[in-house]
């Protein structure tokens, strides 16, 4: 602690004579005593120099009172109550003064507060400078406050900081993070000079709306450019888009690029990149950098758990939950989360019960949608409906969508007409407006063949505007990601796709292949069924890959929606045939299709 003749001592003059000679190298007085402030480890030895400044009576300069304002507003033991009392003190407080009490709301997340003082400032006559606007505008990004924040824009062109590096990429960043991707990108292409942290800020912009294959064309744009040392912001946001689009290739080119860039990953960046390489289909690097992380926490558990459900590996997935309550680590609700969607993917309905018994009286964890939404899917997958819905009806919280789309989900794979109009008449008065709950629906009725009620069903998501998003198939090659839809003829060289698919299904006709019509739910003949079935994406995207990779190389897929039972037995036969590893992630879990078999033994 500064004692108060302690603080005295770093003073030339002794008080009583500098208050008879006031004069007296006053502003080396200054000097020192803002050195003495900016020194200051607590609140209570900066309250010690405050009151020695108005002791010497220096406190009304505006140079030292406004680094009084600067010191306490950001610093981490600061007070923003302390540094307003003191702000309200200063008689013409300059830019200097009101840009740090700006910054110390923003820092206090005081959003509205940082807004205000900048109008203060501005009835005041003080005009604002090149870090009064990149403050603001993060004040209106993470509001966000769109409004404000074109207001604040229009002002900085006004005062001739329209190219100003710093505000032009705080614009860039409020624009993604207020959802204007368009001006976000309108301002960067204007941009004459661009830095790393330019690029970060559009990379962030696209990851915050989840356009991850553009997060991607940025990152590439970005190297061609020559800024190859990236931040570790915009390579954290490139594992994330790696992570979604299933880039194994690209995401392991992130990693390298991590390790060069930092000089050691912590435990967050670690866990992203575990989470990318299982979610990208490598659950052996996934697990390898698990086994060599030196610090793990709640999260990096509940990511391998989840991983190893996603996988099918559901009994391991277990044995690691247990191995981290060995490590004395409490389980939150992420990680039973993983708990119970292992038990789900492997069937494990007993042990699934049991362990959601253990998160509620064991430790205490408050069961949330997510939980119940597990069980209910445990149930569902077993055939176990009645049990599902019933549970649905006697939970303590209020059931949303996905308890309900579960159980709808769950009544479409078991042909469960009666309780799936339930679902569906639920899910029809919440106001989740997902015009895929009506494809499920129609796809219902079409196994029943009620093909009224398909037509019913189709006409009333029309009526509601719903469009439904069609179906696709992602797979990479040489570092690109590419984008297949069932019955696409817009790729270049599609003939060649198309060529390949007649040859894969020549061969199959030898392996004793019949495709399965039952799963075109259109009214249509069989031929045009055989058809629409040898476009699905998941074929295109197979045939690409074949075409375009080495004999022997792996192929990952990623769907966005659930593997249909004929692309499921199709690609089994394919990967015997080519003998080729192929993994397909859907919408539920990872696929691992090899010699014939498959790692979910078809009860995916």
């Amino acid at each position: 602690m500064i004692k108060v003749t302690a603080l005295q001592n770093h003073f030339l003059i002794p008080l009583d004579d500098f208050t008879q000679n006031p004069d007296c190298n006053f502003r080396g007085r200054e000097q020192e005593c803002v050195s003495l402030i900016k020194k200051c480890k607590s609140l209570e030895e900066f309250k010690q120099a405050h009151a020695q400044t108005l002791k010497l009576g220096i406190f009304w300069s505006s140079f030292v009172a406004s680094n009084l304002v600067a010191t306490c507003a950001l610093s981490n033991w600061g007070s923003m109550d302390y540094a307003c009392s003191i702000f309200r003190q200063i008689e013409e407080p300059g830019s200097f003064a009101f840009n740090h009490m700006i910054r110390g709301h923003v820092k206090d997340m005081n959003l509205e507060q940082a807004l205000q003082v900048f109008d203060e400032m501005l009835e005041c006559g003080v005009e604002p400078d090149n870090f009064t606007y990149p403050t603001l505008l993060k004040a209106c990004a993470n509001l966000p406050a769109l409004k404000e924040g074109k207001q604040v824009h229009g002002h900085s062109v006004k005062l001739g900081f329209g190219d100003d590096l710093f505000v032009q990429n705080s614009l860039v960043n409020m624009y993604g993070k207020c959802g204007e991707i368009s001006l976000s990108c309108a301002v960067f292409d204007k941009m004459v000079q661009r830095s790393v942290a330019s690029w970060s800020a559009l990379i962030a912009a696209h990851a915050s709306l989840g356009m991850w294959g553009k997060c991607l064309e940025i990152f590439r744009g970005m190297s061609s450019e020559g800024c190859w040392r990236a931040e570790e912001s915009i390579l954290v946001n490139v594992v994330s888009a790696c992570t979604h689009l299933g880039a194994l290739d690209l995401g392991r080119c992130t990693h390298g690029s991590l390790l060069r860039t930092m000089s050691g990953l912590n435990v967050v960046v670690e866990t992203s990149l575990m989470d990318m390489y299982v979610k990208c289909g490598s659950l052996n690097k996934g697990l390898f950098l698990f086994q060599r992380m030196i610090e793990k926490n709640q999260m990096s558990y509940g990511v391998m758990i989840s991983g190893l459900a996603m996988h099918g590996q559901g009994r391991e997935a277990l044995k690691l939950f247990n191995e981290m309550l060995e490590q004395g680590l409490k389980p939150d609700d992420v990680a039973y989360v993983g708990v119970l969607s292992a038990c789900s993917h492997a069937g494990l309905v007993e042990e699934g019960l049991k362990y959601f018994g253990r998160m509620k009286l064991e430790h205490e964890v408050v069961p949330t949608v997510q939980h119940y939404g597990c069980i209910v899917d445990l149930l569902g997958r077993v055939g176990k409906l009645k049990e599902a819905y019933e549970l649905i009806k006697i939970i303590s919280i209020e059931p949303n969508e996905v308890l309900w789309r579960t159980l709808l989900n769950a009544c479409r794979v078991h042909q469960n007409v009666a309780i799936g109009e339930v679902a569906a008449r639920e899910l029809s008065l919440s106001d989740s407006g997902n015009a895929g709950d009506y494809v499920v629906l129609s796809n219902l009725y079409a196994q029943s063949h009620s093909w009224r009620d398909v037509a019913k069903t189709r006409k009333e998501m029309m009526c509601k505007g719903f469009i439904q998003t069609p179906g696709f198939s992602l797979v990479e090659m040489k570092r690109k990601v590419y984008r297949f839809v069932s019955q696409d003829v817009s790729f270049p060289k599609c003939d060649g796709i198309y060529e390949m698919i007649h040859q894969m299904e020549w061969q199959l006709k030898f392996e004793g292949y019949s495709p399965d019509t039952s799963v075109v739910l259109h009214d249509v003949d069989e031929g045009e069924k055989r058809r629409r079935l040898s476009s699905h994406s998941q074929k295109l995207a197979i045939a690409f890959a074949l075409i375009h990779s080495s004999q022997g190389s792996p192929i990952r897929i990623v769907r966005n929606i659930r593997m249909c039972s004929d692309c499921h037995t199709y690609t089994k036969l394919i990967s015997s045939i080519y003998d080729r590893e192929i993994t397909v992630r859907d919408r539920n879990q990872f696929h691992h299709f090899k010699d014939g078999t498959c790692s979910c033994r078809d009860c995916g």
